[in-house]
């Protein structure tokens, strides 16, 4: 993760410094930049050409952007370069005292509320939170699926989720049967599918249980892909879009491909993980045979790769055992079995209140 953090006074600049400080401490790479006039005095990079394009550069390639200094400045600064909530970074602005720590955009999605309040905890600040879930204590369901590695498919039905919650309307919750729950559920949230408003978390991209619905796909699906030799990308796709469109599964819901080691320079493979951004994970054959399960074996597999069977056990390993999906499919030289990992809910990664 990429984080830049912009000061425009000396008193401001020495503050970033702490602030870069906590932020590399919970796994950012960070980036502390100053206005040229101050920038050798305090022993930072310089933001240019300047804070505006610094700025500009920063949203094409980081996830969190933190601005010490008036609010007014920061405001400004983003204006030109806001797209949506979903694809903004998160951006915080901080008094060069500390005293306040205000989240500005990309609040839930991005996580900018709750890098807010650990912030202001760090520096002794106060988080100036305003978002209405919050405000009064209630589930923020896009701030829970960003945490919880989950895809929201309509932002406007999240908004009128949310608007709900606020107007203390009860509403639903549908689980895949798979899913189960640790804990409560969040206040006025029940598993009723009588109600006009709910969230469905499904793998099934199709799914809509209420009238509006926000469906929420859980990144836990594990591609496990064999193939021969210098197989092309257009044949794994061929194999692996139609059968993911059968199982009505969502690319969203992908966590990562997987296969043998003795693939792991397979041009083919490499391209498919890179055109749909998805880590790529190559286990050797004794990892492999370890994997417990009941799979489709092949003699001729197992005399090249010292193991039965490529795509399902490959699939089982990178899902921490979880259940197959999709067992042995071929097509053109390529084998392709899907599972999904165990997944157990916590509603209570808010941090906010449950009944």
């Amino acid at each position: 993760m990429q984080a830049a953090v912009f000061s425009f006074s000396v008193r401001g600049a020495e503050l970033s410094k702490k602030i870069g400080k906590y932020l590399e401490s919970i796994g950012y790479a960070v980036r502390l930049q100053t206005v040229s006039k101050y920038a050798a005095a305090v022993g930072l990079e310089e933001m240019l050409p300047n804070h505006n394009e610094a700025c500009k550069a920063a949203f094409k390639d980081c996830q969190t952007i933190v601005f010490v200094g008036a609010t007014g400045i920061a405001v400004r600064t983003i204006a030109p370069y806001l797209i949506s909530k979903v694809a903004d970074p998160a951006v915080v602005s901080v008094d060069e005292r500390g005293n306040f720590v205000i989240p500005l955009v990309s609040g839930h999605i991005g996580g900018a509320n709750e890098l807010s309040r650990c912030l202001a905890a760090y520096i002794g600040g106060v988080a100036c939170v305003t978002t209405a879930t919050d405000v009064n204590g209630l589930f923020a369901v896009d701030e829970w699926a960003a945490r919880s590695h989950m895809s929201i498919c309509s932002m406007k039905a999240a908004k009128d989720f949310a608007a709900a919650l606020v107007d203390k309307q009860k509403v639903g919750l549908y689980l895949d049967d798979a899913f189960t729950v640790e804990g409560a559920l969040p206040v006025n949230v029940e598993r009723n599918l009588s109600m006009p408003i709910g969230m469905a978390i499904t793998l099934d991209s199709e799914l809509n249980p209420f009238p509006s619905t926000v469906r929420l796909l859980p990144r836990i699906v594990h591609l496990g892909i064999g193939c021969r030799r210098n197989t092309p990308l257009e044949s794994i796709e061929a194999l692996v879009l139609p059968a993911l469109n059968k199982l009505r599964l969502d690319l969203r819901s992908i966590a990562g491909i997987a296969s043998v080691d003795l693939k792991k320079d397979e041009q083919g493979l490499l391209a498919f993980a890179a055109k749909y951004k998805l880590p790529a994970n190559f286990y050797t054959a004794e990892e492999l045979n370890e994997v417990e399960g009941d799979f489709t074996p092949s003699a001729f597999v197992q005399s090249v790769v010292g193991v039965s069977n490529v795509c399902e056990r490959s699939a089982v390993k990178d899902s921490n055992g979880g259940r197959l999906l999709l067992q042995k499919n071929s097509l053109n030289g390529v084998t392709l079995a899907i599972a999904a990992e165990a997944l157990v809910l916590d509603f209570s990664k808010t941090g906010l209140k449950r009944n």
